[in-house]
């Protein structure tokens, strides 16, 4: 390929081309030959199924049943809902012919399941004793963006979670909703290590067709903000369009109330955007592929009891189970003949892999190991093997620890807020992060910001001092004034630049 092994780009100074560069020389992924599409290579792929089976984890303790529905969606499925129609419409991509015959009816290539699931849903909920219904698929999502596109924060076909649920109640939809997103929180903080902040959207950036939208954001080091789920209210609305109806226990007809929730690969990009710096990924280690690497570093006279050493020390720290670990630890030994250990030492650092060993003859000797830790590259030297291998879980966690806290540091310390048009201009045009302040509620006035900074409002934050079970705790009383046109507050808003 003749690409060069490090990373040339600063990530501070030119954050676009540091993305583009740790996303192809760490081997994540590449550019497919159709515009704004990816191949996701295998060490991506292996981050993003750590995601999925940490998500599906927890779904499954709550009943959730995996199911697949079918990527071609007809027209006329489409058309039962309106607001489907005119909310995707822009990015649906079409297929009018099969072979060279025109079709009868044009098939949407899946932007979103709804459509297709709800009639469904309609078909196998019959009865109270049917409910809830909840169903999830693993699938892939096509929405034809016009924008500009970058491999997994913005890609017109990207890999994501649909679930779908239907059930008696309002409270039941609305437990379901926050469930859903609460889970999608424990994923992006105690997984990847990234803390976020929980909300509403906006009612005119809502899903098209629900009763409300939660989100989950997260801030980038640029200071922009990205979506990394969303959880849906649906009400009854996409029910009472495609009959998904139940006889209850007094044997009277009524309508499901439903929700649907995702989360995709664009958590990858975050994960990257998060984390990452000048020398390439820096990856926590519960979604690490590889949590440790060892480096053994010889001369020809002392190769052999060196790579025996690396070798048991390679299978004794697979094993060396603690803290509850469920799983062997993650090792790879890089034991490659025809690379230099400072080109090792590069690879895995572009790699991010949270724990290097290094092993030499004084470590065999001394029956030791010298470590380094990505996250911070503290270097540890002459440490007894044994003391290592009781203390590598904790090394690992505290490593994983200290990744959430330093964002979490960033987070707190980008948050500023406004009280008038001319603080939130001011504000975001200065500083990175998010602007907090009143508003009214109404459309026009997010627009004034929009059209000056290409700011929005990227969520409603739910109350900082509460981890609620319905919906109802989340909502929040402020009083004073909008701060954009001093009609009465509704609601506090977090404006940002988003992906």
């Amino acid at each position: 390929m003749g690409q060069e092994l490090g990373i040339t780009a600063s990530k501070e100074r030119n954050p676009s081309e540091w993305y583009t560069q740790v996303v192809q020389k760490a081997g994540l992924a590449d550019y497919a030959p159709v515009k704004g599409c990816m191949v996701i290579k295998p060490y991506g792929m292996k981050i993003w199924n750590s995601i999925k089976k940490d998500f599906n984890e927890k779904i499954r303790a709550s009943g959730v049943e995996d199911a697949y529905f079918p990527l071609f969606i007809p027209e006329t499925y489409l058309e039962k809902e309106e607001d489907i129609v005119e909310g995707f419409d822009p990015e649906v991509a079409w297929v009018t012919h099969g072979g060279d015959k025109e079709l009868e009816e044009r098939l949407a290539v899946r932007p979103t399941s709804e459509s297709m699931i709800a009639p469904f849903m309609s078909k196998w909920v019959r009865s109270h004793r049917d409910l809830p219904l909840r169903l999830n698929q693993w699938a892939n999502v096509v929405r034809w963006e016009a924008t500009d596109t970058r491999p997994f924060l913005r890609t017109r076909e990207f890999l994501w979670q649909e679930g779908h649920t239907a059930h008696e109640s309002e409270d039941e939809a609305d437990e379901e909703t926050l469930l859903r997103l609460e889970q999608y929180q424990e994923v992006i903080e105690d997984h990847l290590a990234i803390p976020s902040v929980l909300g509403y959207k906006p009612e005119h950036d809502k899903f098209p067709g629900a009763k409300y939208t939660t989100t989950i954001e997260t801030l980038m080091p640029d200071g922009k903000s990205i979506q990394s789920g969303t959880s849906h209210q649906l009400g009854q609305h996409f029910a009472e369009a495609f009959d998904i109806t139940f006889e209850d226990e007094n044997s009277e007809q009524s309508t499901c109330w439903t929700t649907s929730w995702g989360l995709s690969t664009r958590t990858v990009g975050a994960l990257i955007m998060a984390h990452g710096d000048d020398n390439g990924l820096r990856l926590p280690p519960k979604v690490a592929p590889i949590q440790i690497v060892i480096v053994p570093i010889y001369q020809e006279e002392n190769k052999e009891e060196v790579l025996e050493y690396s070798e048991r020390l390679a299978e004794q720290v697979r094993r060396a189970k603690g803290c509850g670990c469920k799983t062997d630890i993650r090792v790879e030994l890089d034991d490659r003949d025809h690379r230099s250990p400072g080109y090792k030492f590069n690879e895995w650092e572009l790699k991010g892999v949270p724990l290097r060993i290094e092993v030499g003859p004084n470590e065999v000797e001394d029956d030791a190991v010298t470590t380094v830790r990505r996250d911070n590259g503290d270097k540890e030297m002459g440490v007894d093997r044994k003391k290592f291998l009781r203390n590598v879980e904790q090394i690992l966690e505290k490593i994983q620890n200290s990744m959430y806290s330093e964002l979490e540091e960033y987070l707190k310390e980008n948050i500023r807020e406004a009280s008038s048009k001319e603080e939130i201009l001011g504000t975001i045009g200065k500083n990175r992060g998010y602007v907090k302040t009143r508003w009214c509620g109404k459309e026009e006035c997010e627009a004034e910001i929009k059209d000056q900074v290409s700011a929005e409002i990227v969520v409603l934050p739910f109350r900082e001092d509460s981890k609620p079970e319905t919906i109802q705790a989340y909502d929040e009383q402020i009083g004073g004034e909008c701060s954009i046109c001093s009609e009465d507050a509704e609601r506090w808003a977090y404006f940002a630049k988003n992906y």
